[in-house]
């Protein structure tokens, strides 16, 4: 890859703020399925919304498992490594971002978190049902 220092730490601030918006989607959708399945919500039940949730989250769970990072984890800090940046030090975007994001903890406390995630996913599939698939 020829990508100049400033265009590859832009890139990963870039690829810092989509992998904020992923956690968002995954961890704030959950309580809006909820929320929404009580009180009547029908976008809550949307089916390819609710697949990209469960695909998602089973992903970042397989991932724990095996032991390997989240792969925009390891593209971002490529480009940090392109972009001369050693640390978490740069831009204001990218400061408070992998302060919210990035936590030090054993490997175990996030397959435990991913897996336990995972489940409470599948049992708000269970108990508020996305909509059958039409029929052609």
């Amino acid at each position: 890859m020829n990508t100049s220092p400033a265009t590859a730490a832009l890139l990963a601030d870039a690829l810092l703020a989509l992998h904020m918006g992923v956690v968002l989607f995954v961890v704030g959708l959950l309580p809006l399925v909820l929320i929404g399945g009580v009180r009547g919500w029908q976008w809550v039940r949307h089916r390819s919304l609710r697949l990209w949730h469960l695909g998602l989250m089973l992903f970042i769970a397989a991932q724990a498992w095996l032991g390997r990072l989240c792969p925009l984890t390891v593209w971002e800090q490529d480009l940090r490594r392109l972009a001369g940046q050693a640390a978490y030090e740069s831009s204001f975007i990218e400061h408070w971002l992998s302060r919210l994001l990035y936590w030090d903890a054993p490997w175990w406390v996030f397959v435990a978190a991913y897996t336990g995630f995972s489940l409470l996913v599948a049992v708000g599939w269970w108990w508020v049902r996305p909509r059958p698939r039409a029929c052609a």
